[in-house]
């Protein structure tokens, strides 16, 4: 009895110390980023979207649903799915900097939900996830996919000077501590959601080239009009702020090209009060991948994708948040199957480039002949 008990207090003793290890080490590493002042937070307690100290969806959304009912969405998810990494190194394009450096209107996909858009000649980033691995440490986490050529190694050495990067949420595979330390000498001027701020203040960014938005929120940016729209999902870089910054999509209006792109988020009506409000769209990108019954209120399956861009008024969409990461059970290429099929079910037009490749968003977009994802 008497080592039993002795051996209990061994197990809670090293129980605490962990747990003080955990509490010091998302302390002292930046990659976890930082929390809202106390001012910050004094001014989020007068809106609709924030109570409690924490930010909400406006519809209910629940993370995690009873196994009885996802085996009733989705008869698929019962076994592992095949497929969930590919078979080898990725096809990617050679980046074509004269294209991307060139003053028309164009779209750069670096995998996930990570772009490079040139509008009105202004040069955008959105969520510049730019590393191999999705985590606060190097040691573990999900890594990306392998490409067929190692685009990603000088990416932002050979970007040219950026006008504005755009954060849908904190999440690992949206915002990158090394990418931003990286990007913060080429970049005149970061947009984020509410709250965000505070993880770029600790790594550096000055507050002047900082703004933050609520939902609905509009403003002007050298002639671009920009909007954060709603989405539904969460944040949180570790467990003792979850919900402390705000989450959303972004309208980016040019004099040409109009973009939606929608972060990530779970299926709403918000996807029709946006394209009432700002659309038609030239182009929408929409997640679509890392879905699962049990968290289908976050994240969409591709048939939502192509639905939601059918509710926000998009003429052509493209899929994102795929690509790069397996955050889910199911095949890699999956989604972008799953959603070409609807779209032509729907007659949506739907475009999917090789990462790495620009395409002109004043030409004819259309979906590749020869699926490159299939090899």
């Amino acid at each position: 009895m008497k080592r039993i008990k002795k051996m209990g207090l061994y197990l809670l003793s090293f129980l605490l110390l962990l747990g003080v290890f955990i509490i010091l080490f998302i302390n002292i590493d930046p990659a976890f980023g930082g929390n809202p002042t106390k001012e910050q937070t004094e001014m989020y307690q007068h809106l609709n979207n924030y109570v409690d100290g924490k930010f909400i969806n406006e519809d209910p959304t629940e993370f995690v649903i009873n196994s009885s009912d996802a085996s009733l969405m989705n008869e698929d998810s019962a076994s592992e799915a095949k497929d969930r990494n590919p078979s080898g190194p990725i096809p990617v394009s050679a980046i074509d900097w004269n294209k991307i450096k060139s003053e028309n209107d164009s779209l750069t996909w670096f995998g996930h939900s990570a772009f490079l858009l040139s509008i009105d000649n202004k040069k955008l980033l959105i969520d510049p996830m730019l590393s191999p691995i999705a985590s606060p440490v190097s040691f573990v986490g999900i890594k990306r996919y392998e490409y067929s050529e190692d685009i990603m190694l000088h990416l932002i050495d050979e970007m040219p000077p950026i006008d504005a990067v755009f954060i849908t949420h904190d999440h690992y595979d949206h915002l990158d501590y090394q990418s931003i330390v990286k990007l913060n000498s080429k970049v005149s001027h970061f947009f984020v959601p509410l709250g965000v701020s505070a993880h770029l203040f600790r790594w550096g960014i000055p507050k002047e080239k900082i703004t933050e938005l609520n939902w609905w929120e509009e403003t002007e940016y050298q002639g671009l009009t920009v909007v954060l729209t709603p989405a539904r999902h969460f944040s949180g870089r570790d467990p003792f702020n979850i919900d402390t910054t705000l989450w959303g999509g972004w309208v980016i209006l040019g004099n040409k090209t109009r973009i939606y792109t929608s972060g990530d988020g779970g299926y709403g009506p918000h996807f029709k009060e946006i394209g009432n409000k700002y659309g038609p769209f030239d182009i929408t990108l929409i997640e679509g991948a890392q879905y699962d019954p049990s968290w289908s209120d976050i994240h969409m399956v591709p048939e939502q994708s192509v639905q939601a861009n059918l509710d926000a008024n998009g003429e052509t969409m493209m899929l994102m948040h795929w690509g790069a990461f397996t955050l889910a059970n199911h095949g890699w290429n999956e989604p972008i199957e799953r959603a070409q099929k609807e779209a032509k079910k729907r007659e949506v037009n739907i475009i999917a480039p090789e990462i790495g490749e620009t395409v002109l968003l004043d030409s004819d977009l259309h979906m590749p002949s020869t699926p490159w994802w299939d090899f």
